[in-house]
């Protein structure tokens, strides 16, 4: 099977970023965003997801975190659609549950190459460190977007920011762990009933 790998840089006047995937990895990351809190969190992305990940990020953090995080999301999307290229061979769907200590999180996706971001996330705080906790769904908006996810976010209950916020980004790594995995059945075929993935239903 060839590689499934993505490459993109990112550069404009606000930020500059490099991000390479290989979706048949192990989970290894070497990710730096000058955003500790993100890292943490991409970090968990490529572990569960065993997702080999590198993410190099450079951004006007003295303004503050909006356009680095969002940006991070759009090129990390962007590689994961170029490493699954038609999606031929894909299981497609994926789901997970994810708990957390007092936090429980439902992560459910489609890489049906038709982005649409449903995020039902409350959080309790304004502000994770430094990081505001509203980027969260910048992140999950802009992955999903260029990453062409049909995705639902869901915190079903919980407490602690950082545990909600920990829980749905390791769902998504599950969720997406299964989705983009080969089906053995069907490895040479897109799954659709139209023969391609994206546009309309």
């Amino acid at each position: 099977m060839t590689a499934r790998i993505g490459r993109v840089e990112r550069k404009t006047k606000e930020t500059s970023i490099v991000v390479e995937i290989n979706l048949d990895g192990t989970g290894a990351y070497d990710i730096s965003t000058g955003i500790g809190f993100l890292d943490h969190m991409l970090e968990q992305l490529s572990r569960h997801s065993l997702i080999d990940m590198t993410v190099k990020a450079v951004g006007d953090l003295h303004i503050d975190f909006h356009h680095t995080t969002e940006d991070t999301g759009l090129a990390l999307g962007e590689a994961l659609t170029k490493a699954l290229g038609s999606r031929a061979g894909i299981v497609r769907y994926g789901d997970s549950m994810i708990p957390m200590d007092e936090t429980l999180t439902r992560v459910v996706l489609d890489a049906s190459n038709r982005p649409y971001l449903v995020y039902e996330v409350k959080l309790p705080v304004a502000k994770l460190g430094d990081m505001d906790t509203e980027l969260f769904k910048e992140w999950f908006r802009a992955f999903a977007q260029t990453g062409g996810l049909t995705l639902h976010v869901e915190n079903l209950y919980g407490e602690n920011a950082h545990h909600i916020i920990e829980s749905c980004f390791k769902g998504l790594a599950r969720a997406l762990r299964q989705a983009v995995e080969i089906d053995p059945r069907k490895a040479d075929a897109v799954p659709s009933t139209k023969g391609v993935l994206g546009g309309s239903l």
